[in-house]
This record gives C-alpha cells, sequence and structure tokens, in this order.
C-alpha cells in the first residue's frame, strides 16, 4: 500500500493501481473514453490528462502508476485547458447527431461536451464525412462519423472474445473503423462492442431507432439463456422488452454477456404466440375458459388418478416454483416420480461465459427436490412407464418436453395431462388444460446458475394481476410522468401467473392450504427447509447473489 494526495485528499492505495484506478476506488471519477477496467490501456483519448506535482508535464491517469507520496490534481486551471483542447478535437468531425442517436442519453461524448468543453466551435471548415451505415456484422451497425478511434471495440475482439476481427484503416483525421478483409463482425459477444462504444459510432441493428433511453425502465434481473446466469438489464417501454443489456456482476459474468442471450431470451416474451387464457379440451377441440373452471377441471382429474401422476419440473421454471411443486407432487398427487428434462447441447462451451446446460436453474432444481427419491423414477424411467402404461397422467410445468419425439409419442398415451406454459408449443398441444403461466420477465424468484450461486430475477413486465407501480417495477421518466400523448402504443397486459401461484392455487381447492402470498414467502420456506439455502432471504440476495456451500450460505 502506498500513500497519496488526490485533489487535496490523502488516500492509502494499492501500489499496483494508476492514478485513474486508484481515484474511482475513493470515488473521484477522471473523464476517460478509451480506458476500461477490463481492457488494456491504450491512451489514446487524452481526456485522462491530470497534474502530477514534480513532474513536467501532464500525464494521462490511465496508463501512470501510484507512488508513494505521489500529489495528484485532476481539475487546476491547466488540466481544465487540456481537457477543452482534446474535446475541441474530438468534436471537430463530430457529426451533430445527437438528436437521432440511438446513444443519446447514455454516451460519454454527449456528457463530457456538457461538462468539459468550451460550448462552441472555432471550425469553420468542412467537416469530413465517412460512411453511415456499415453492417459490421448480423447484429452491429457501424457510424463511421461518430467513431473516436478510442479502440475499445478493437481491444475487446483481440483480449475478451479472443476473435481479432477489427482494426483501423487509412490515416490521420481519414482513420475509419473497419472489418479485416474477408471477416464480419460475428464472435458469439460481438453486441459488447456496442455497450462499451463511448459514442454512438456501434450501435444494436435490432434496437435502432426503437426508443430513447429516458423513455425505457432498466429492471436487474438474470438471462435464462444458459447455466451462467449472466447478470443484465432488462428494458422496457410500453411494458415491452427492447433490449437487454449486461450488469456487472465480478463472480459471473463482469461486463459482458452473449449475443445469445442478449437477443434470444426475451422475444417469446413479446411473441403473439403467448397464450392468452386457460385452455382446456372439450368435445368441440381446445377452448379458452375461465381460470376457475381450469382449476376444477384439474382438481377432479388429480383426484381421479392420484398416485398415478408423474411431475416434471423444469430447469427454466425458478427455485420457488420448483420447490413448490415438488412439495406439491408429493403431499398433493401423491408421486415420488419427480424430475426434470436436461436440456445440455454438446460443444456450445467455451472459455468466457457459454455453457452447454441451456437452461438457468437445471442445479437449483436439483438442490430444492424435484429429483427422484425413494424409489422414484427419473425422467427416461417415467417415458418408460408411460409407454408400458403403468403411469397415466402428468403434470408439467415450463418445458417444452415434448420438442423430443420419443417424450411426444409417449405423452400420447396419458389420459390426462396438465401443462402450465407461457407459450403455445408441441407439449401444449397434447394436453387437457394449459395453465398459462409467466414468463421469466413477468414474476419475481430465483435462478441458481452452475457455480451454485443464488441469483434474484425481478419482473420487467407487468400481467393483468399486477401493476408497475404497486409492485415495485423499475420505472422510466415515461412510466412516471408520461401522458397517453407520449406513447405510441398500449402496453399489453397478459393474463399469465407465476407457477407457484398456479399451484398454490390448485393445492387450495383440493383442500391442502399452502399460505403463500409471494414468492418472498415461498423463498423463506425454502430457505428454512433445504439446508445449502440456509441463511437466504431476498435481501441479503442482494444484486450479486449469494453461493451454496456445504449447506450454508456464504455472501458473495
Amino acid at each position: 500500500m502506498v500513500t497519496i494526495t488526490l485533489d487535496g485528499k490523502q488516500l492509502e492505495v494499492d501500489g499496483k493501481r494508476t492514478i485513474i484506478e486508484a481515484a474511482r476506488e475513493h470515488g473521484i471519477e477522471i473523464p476517460h473514453f478509451c480506458w476500461h477496467p477490463k481492457l488494456s490501456v491504450a491512451g489514446n483519448c487524452r481526456i485522462c490528462l491530470v497534474e502530477v506535482e514534480k513532474l513536467p508535464k501532464l500525464v494521462i491517469a490511465c496508463a501512470t502508476q501510484v507512488a508513494d507520496g505521489m500529489v495528484v490534481h485532476t481539475n487546476t486551471p491547466k488540466v481544465v485547458n487540456a481537457r477543452e483542447a482534446v474535446m475541441e478535437f474530438l468534436l471537430i468531425n463530430h457529426p451533430l447527431d445527437c438528436p437521432i442517436c440511438d446513444e443519446a442519453g447514455e454516451c460519454k461524448l454527449q456528457d463530457y461536451a456538457y461538462k468539459l468543453s468550451v460550448g462552441y466551435s472555432r471550425f469553420d471548415e468542412n467537416k469530413v464525412h465517412k460512411p453511415k451505415r456499415v453492417a459490421l456484422g448480423p447484429h452491429v451497425m457501424l457510424d463511421t462519423e461518430r467513431c473516436i478511434m478510442c479502440s475499445r471495440c478493437v481491444r475487446f475482439c483481440e483480449e475478451i472474445a479472443h476473435k481479432p476481427q477489427l482494426t483501423f484503416s487509412q490515416r490521420g483525421d481519414h482513420v475509419e473503423l473497419t472489418t479485416f478483409p474477408g471477416e464480419q463482425l460475428d464472435n458469439p459477444y460481438s453486441m459488447n462492442t456496442i455497450d462499451i462504444c463511448p459514442v454512438g459510432a456501434l450501435t444494436s441493428r435490432d434496437f435502432r431507432f426503437k426508443a430513447r433511453v429516458w423513455e425505457m425502465s432498466a429492471t436487474e434481473t438474470v438471462c435464462p439463456g444458459c447455466a451462467r446466469g449472466c447478470n443484465m438489464y432488462s428494458w422496457v417501454r410500453n411494458n415491452e422488452i427492447l433490449r437487454q443489456t449486461p450488469r456487472f456482476n465480478p463472480e459471473v459474468n463482469e461486463y459482458w454477456m452473449c449475443d445469445a442471450g442478449r437477443l434470444g431470451t426475451f422475444k417469446h416474451v413479446n411473441s403473439d404466440g403467448r397464450i392468452k387464457a386457460p385452455l382446456m379440451k372439450k368435445d368441440a377441440g381446445v377452448v379458452e375458459v375461465g381460470w376457475d373452471e381450469a382449476i376444477s377441471r384439474v382438481v377432479s382429474e388429480i383426484r381421479t388418478f392420484r398416485k398415478n401422476f408423474a411431475a416434471i419440473g423444469s430447469a427454466y421454471a425458478t427455485n420457488e416454483d420448483n420447490y413448490l411443486f415438488q412439495k406439491f407432487a408429493r403431499e398433493v398427487l401423491g408421486t415420488k416420480h419427480i424430475d426434470f428434462m436436461r436440456h445440455v447441447v454438446e460443444g456450445e462451451q467455451d472459455d468466457i461465459l457459454l455453457r452447454e446446460d441451456k437452461t438457468p436453474n437445471s442445479l437449483g432444481a436439483v438442490e430444492v427436490g424435484v429429483r427422484p427419491k425413494d424409489g422414484g423414477l427419473s425422467f427416461d424411467g417415467i417415458v418408460k412407464a408411460i409407454k408400458e402404461r403403468q403411469i397415466k397422467a402428468m403434470y408439467i410445468i415450463d418445458d417444452n418436453v415434448a420438442i423430443n419425439p420419443t417424450v411426444a409419442a409417449a405423452l400420447q398415451k396419458l389420459e390426462f395431462l396438465v401443462v402450465n406454459s407461457s407459450l403455445e408449443n408441441e407439449t401444449t398441444r397434447l394436453a387437457d388444460v394449459v395453465l398459462p403461466s409467466s414468463t421469466f420477465a413477468e414474476r419475481h424468484g430465483t435462478f441458481t446458475n452452475f457455480q451454485g450461486r443464488v441469483q434474484r430475477i425481478r419482473p420487467s413486465v407487468a400481467t393483468l394481476e399486477q401493476d408497475r407501480a404497486l409492485d415495485g417495477f423499475a420505472m422510466s421518466r415515461l412510466d412516471a410522468f408520461g401522458t397517453p400523448h407520449d406513447r405510441w402504443a398500449k402496453g399489453v397486459k397478459r393474463d399469465a401467473r407465476p407457477t407457484w401461484r398456479i399451484i398454490a392455487a390448485i393445492a387450495s381447492a383440493m383442500g391442502t392450504k399452502y399460505k403463500y402470498n409471494t414468492s418472498e414467502d415461498v423463498f423463506n420456506e425454502l430457505a428454512s427447509t433445504v439446508g445449502s439455502f440456509k441463511g437466504m432471504s431476498y435481501r441479503k440476495l442482494g444484486s450479486w447473489g449469494m453461493k451454496l456451500k456445504a449447506g450454508v450460505a456464504v455472501p458473495a
């Protein structure tokens, strides 16, 4: 440890830190464009210049290591003038695109132009014009005029994604970001370049021009795309998810997120294929019915087939859903045949984030009891028993198990099948009763990733039984202060319920009273019952979660 003086404050810092790192650790923000905490130092933007006593010139804070006794000034007239000069150079050829730029509202150049620039331009010549719409790859669009050559995206591809696909060409004020000849920006993490771009040069081809940042709410949640459980923000406008971006968690995904999780896990939430109401097979075919009628039918069939049931949980469902489901299966259905289907895609794993297990909660499902015990059958054993007519009825939650042809053929032999699902799929088309369940974006709950880290998911999209204000949703300025005239689309609220609530309603109708009002009530019981969750609570999980360890929860 060394002692430095930063803007008159004496600080004790790690001697291996640079000035910018030491300042950030003590809540002092030094302006920067090219520096990023997880990338190598480039030192080419020069906006982080600071004054160090006894040195003849200003130094860049991102590349200057602290030393014992060092005295640093970040806001002297000399530093302020240098920053103004840097901003003036950056803005000479930068287009005035703020009114149409997707980055507006979260743009470092825009922020620094207000805070650090002189507020006017001495440049009277014509600006250098460059290509405005360059598709670098399937997901990323480049506006070459906006690029300030910070090289963050180049370094990310080389150092984090291990796919050197970007470079600079030309010289001077004609420099352009481009891909290497014959290459395109198509690595599995390409959209992280959008997040780390400090200006609006790189934008999402999926999200472009859909909404302003201040019109959307940003909800802390977890990606359900694989067993990694990347932390992310879900961005919502008019009750519709428009984009997902990574949220920093040093124990899980740091600053990054794969393109598949970012784009492939929320489209179904907004889909027209959502189940709009409970469905029931009748003589006239499949018809929409009310919740009371659907639950009454399920209760009747449970009484008929009790102890001839099998229960299939889900690695897509939360810990709360799976815990209550296995409890319900044993106490109400009277079965010990409880398991879930694994979704492992061999070869789709790397050393960065991607996992072969394409579900967010397979470890959690096992931990809370969705597994065969006391002679119960495994998933494959259940399928075989159905074929042999030993199992006559089944309850499936939140998984399309019939995507497997062998399983689909077995399900057709059942005398009764009830399914909780948010989307119409191969499994729901075989069901006698379908109960519409909410998606990960519409419920509170927890997932347990492959590391054994229990993390919270939070609702960003409201259903019919929820209210954005009353249920503690993240609120954008549009949500809080907008009028009907500010909205070009009316948000759709779907008639879906979390699986734990559906199960509790069925149990109640059967005469078994489950006294849960919220998912937190379920989690508290789970934490008091399941050894590896002991000591946990929603409050203690916080933003980064807690890890299961030898039956005791250990804070992150």
